[in-house]
């Protein structure tokens, strides 16, 4: 079995991705680069990722218990107690065996709650539990971004105020224009960052789960476990729903929730990326005309041949990542139109890829504009002299005005 390393944007390397493999039955592991937080890092961790298939077949097992299906305290009580006892090299060995990840995963669950094995994913399809975890996975990873935006938000605001009565020389055309402030200049920042936190907003409050679907969208094989009953199959999908944190379900879907919704949630990230590049593109403008600085550490070298260069190296870091953040959405929207009729594989491969890298590079890149934001120096001296070399042109505005 081979297998094939990818390393995306110096951020993370997926592993075990087995070319041989006929189904979406791979494994990958994320390593990510020292720039990602440990807690981006986790929403995207294999522990994360099959304890929530874990979640969700405990969820659904007791669902079907509730709604009259023959299974026991003690089975539910057996895949409770062993939630997070994983053993990943079994797991491994039962997927090469059956060449299928998510029945790899049954039988290691099944083997340390062996009461339970006969009804663990009961019903279910592979995306029962691996759509519903990737959204539930989006999720998290949607509420960090908001809190990162708030207390990036919440740094700018205290440089804009500060620098809010200091005048500057603005800029169209990256020509002389009329005077501006340091401060207001900041709030086009801020405007743009406030605008994706509502974006964001929005998707974590209309984001919808998958469900309980099955193999086409159509419940069929709860259908026949409920001997025909609507009423319980839709029962069955809202009370797995709420379990697992989630008040909205997709109303119709084929084996897989719409793809469409990665490409909203990736397209909400490349306007993140969007505003970060805008910001650190003026402070590497800045740096130039040597009115604003980034952080600059004390023993930190701005050139090796250079030493009096003081490189905006953060910001170019930042607009580096947002780049790539920005290049993602279109390979989201090509998987959502390729997805024949009820579904195709060719959107797994690809999805476990643009997905976590969008969200880990999103997280590295909030992280530096907190880092820049609040350590950023100004110098009003220089500021003052830019201002005082174009005065007399501005000036030439309001005695047209005069004149008129």
């Amino acid at each position: 079995m081979s297998s094939l390393s990818l390393s995306l944007c110096n951020l993370s390397t997926l592993h075990n991705h087995s070319l041989s493999q006929p189904n979406h039955t791979y494994n990958n592991t994320i390593h990510t680069h020292s720039y990602a937080t440990k807690e981006m890092s986790s929403i995207f961790s294999p522990a994360m990722k099959f304890t929530t298939w874990r979640k969700l077949w405990l969820a659904l097992a007791t669902a079907e218990q509730e709604l009259g299906i023959d299974i026991s305290n003690e089975q539910l009580q057996q895949m409770k107690d062993q939630l997070y006892n994983i053993d990943f090299e079994k797991a491994n060995e039962y997927e090469s065996k059956f060449r299928h990840d998510v029945m790899g995963h049954v039988h290691a669950f099944g083997d340390v709650a062996p009461l339970a094995m006969p009804i663990i994913h009961l019903g279910a399809t592979s995306c029962y539990v691996g759509d519903n975890t990737d959204i539930i996975q989006l999720k998290e990873a949607l509420k960090l971004v908001q809190r990162k935006l708030v207390q990036t938000l919440e740094i700018l605001k205290t440089f804009a105020e500060k620098y809010a009565d200091l005048p500057t020389l603005g800029f169209t055309h990256y020509q002389p224009a009329q005077l501006t402030t340091v401060g207001k200049r900041c709030t086009l920042w801020m405007q743009d960052l406030l605008l994706d936190y509502e974006r964001v907003t929005y998707e974590l409050e209309h984001l919808p789960m998958r469900g309980v679907k099955g193999t086409t969208g159509t419940q069929a094989t709860f259908l026949e476990l409920f001997d025909g009953d609507h009423e319980k199959v839709k029962q069955l999908n809202s009370k797995v729903c709420k379990a697992m944190g989630f008040d909205k379900v997709i109303a119709v879907s084929g084996q897989t929730y719409t793809r469409k919704i990665d490409y909203h949630i990736l397209s909400l990230l490349s306007g993140i990326a969007q505003s970060a590049y805008k910001m650190c593109g003026d402070i590497r403008l800045l740096a130039n005309l040597k009115e604003v600085e980034e952080p600059f550490a004390k023993n930190q070298i701005g050139s090796s041949a250079m030493a009096y260069k003081r490189n905006p190296m953060r910001s170019e870091r930042c607009c580096s990542l947002s780049r790539y953040i920005m290049s993602l959405p279109p390979s989201a929207a090509n998987t959502h139109a390729n997805q024949w009729f009820e579904r195709t594989l060719d959107d797994s491969a690809i999805r476990r890829i643009i997905l976590p890298e969008g969200f880990l590079a999103v997280d590295v890149v909030l992280n530096l504009l907190m880092n820049i934001a609040d350590g950023m120096v100004v110098w009003p001296n220089v500021v003052q002299k830019h201002v005082m070399e174009e005065l007399p042109f501005m000036a030439t505005e309001v005695i047209l005005m005069e004149c008129e």
